[in-house]
């Protein structure tokens, strides 16, 4: 990692002999901290909250630090061990991107990338993003009561969101509720690229199943397909609608033949057509079982929250047949969601504004991507060095003009616990999907 001692004590403002107060996480380098020091941006350490870890996942670990130029809290994401194989380190790379790509509100960006060492020493990836402060999880789980128009803003902030991914060509994958970040003003990011990839629109290429924590996994996953769409995020967001009026999840099986099961429960037995897409395996093991009638007034019960266009739209999202489930833009145009839209754009929004003649609206509430993702670069990258060198050059390039660069700070407090954080352990990851056949 880039260090830059012979600033530190001038940085920090310590003489000889002074006690060391807190020391962040990271700071401005070598070559930048004077002109931090002239922009007057430092604040003294006394002042500075801990450095804290916040969470972690398959691929990264997240802490929440404090950005030396600016005093602001952020959230700083650790990606060890980049360079092992070929399709992790493209995967590493391929979150960068998206989290750089992304201008939407609902949508977690990267506000800045801290300067990579050498080559030769680059092994782990530090993000900067914008710091919130809890998730849908906690929330849920929690005894904060949760109104109707909680559910109402949140749900709209998915869907906006989604809507926003979906129309970039992108996947997200792993739409759970711990990957959506809440702030105190209700405010929702989507977050979490990790497991994130483009469209195939060739129907014929094999796309991976080992995607979305299962209790959030839809049926055509969970029955083998080897080619899938944007409706697999839907079915997601439509499992923590009724987990949001319920709070408590709904389909919560220990295995994924068991979360089929649960699903025909509720949805009852699939027709052949509505399983077109599934492996033989799977559909063996369906017409082995007994014939399941629908059971979709169930969905009344979750709370007294599920009103008939709540269940309606529900209905609309947990659909079998993902050929049939509605989409992101569509659900936004559904009766349900039109307090969530305006309680949004009336108070929460930064695309609305007030003036002194009134609030002004936008025009378009519910913004798509201006243009497609484009991953055609993987295809040129064959080695785990040519894709560690473009890496390497990604973030040099991305720094260049920028703000002070940043790099990390070897005597914070925090940093030896920071250094040899690492990912959540294969026991703690989602269950892999059946092997059918």
């Amino acid at each position: 990692m880039a260090v830059c001692r012979g600033q530190m004590a001038a940085f920090h403002g310590m003489g000889p002999g002074a006690s060391a107060p807190p020391q962040p996480a990271f700071f401005p380098t070598a070559a930048a901290a004077s002109a931090a020091q002239g922009h007057g941006q430092a604040r003294g350490q006394a002042d500075v909250e801990p450095d804290r870890p916040i969470g972690y996942g398959a691929f990264g670990v997240v802490w929440s630090v404090t950005d030396p130029r600016d005093g602001k809290r952020v959230a700083l994401k650790k990606m060890p061990n980049v360079f092992q194989n070929l399709v992790s380190c493209k995967r590493v790379f391929r979150e960068l991107r998206m989290l750089c790509f992304f201008k939407h509100d609902n949508v977690l960006s990267a506000l800045d990338i801290l300067q990579p060492p050498p080559l030769n020493f680059f092994e782990e990836i530090y993000v900067v993003t914008e710091l919130l402060q809890s998730d849908l999880h906690k929330i849920i789980v929690s005894p904060q009561p949760l109104s109707s128009d909680h559910v109402k803003v949140f749900l709209y902030q998915i869907l906006r969101g989604l809507k926003y991914l979906h129309s970039a060509g992108i996947l997200h994958r792993d739409i759970k509720p711990g990957n959506l970040l809440v702030n105190s003003n209700c405010i929702l990011k989507i977050c979490d690229f990790g497991l994130a990839r483009t469209e195939e629109p060739d129907e014929y290429k094999h796309m991976t199943q080992e995607v979305v924590t299962q209790y959030y996994r839809s049926p055509e996953l969970l029955m083998g397909t080897k080619h899938y769409s944007q409706s697999i995020d839907v079915w997601s967001v439509g499992c923590i609608f009724a987990e949001l009026l319920g709070r408590r999840i709904l389909f919560q099986a220990q295995s994924p033949i068991q979360q089929l099961e649960l699903i025909t429960d509720l949805l009852g037995t699939p027709s052949l057509e509505d399983m077109r897409t599934a492996c033989d395996g799977a559909k063996a093991h369906m017409l082995r079982q007994a014939h399941k009638p629908p059971a979709l007034a169930s969905l009344y019960t979750l709370s007294s929250q599920a009103t008939h266009e709540a269940v309606h739209l529900l209905c609309r999202m947990l659909v079998f047949n993902p050929d049939k489930r509605i989409s992101c833009a569509d659900a936004l145009t559904h009766p349900y969601l039109d307090e969530g839209r305006l309680r949004y754009h009336t108070c929460m929004c930064k695309c609305c504004y007030n003036t002194p003649q009134g609030r002004q609206y936008t025009s378009d509430f519910e913004p798509i991507s201006r243009q497609l993702f484009d991953c055609t670069w993987e295809d040129s990258l064959h080695s785990v060095h040519m894709v560690k060198e473009e890496l390497h050059r990604f973030i040099g390039e991305r720094q260049r003009g920028n703000k002070v660069p940043l790099c990390i700070n070897p005597q914070s407090a925090a940093f030896k616990s920071f250094a040899t954080s690492s990912v959540a352990q294969p026991a703690e990851l989602p269950p892999s999907p059946v092997a059918w056949e």
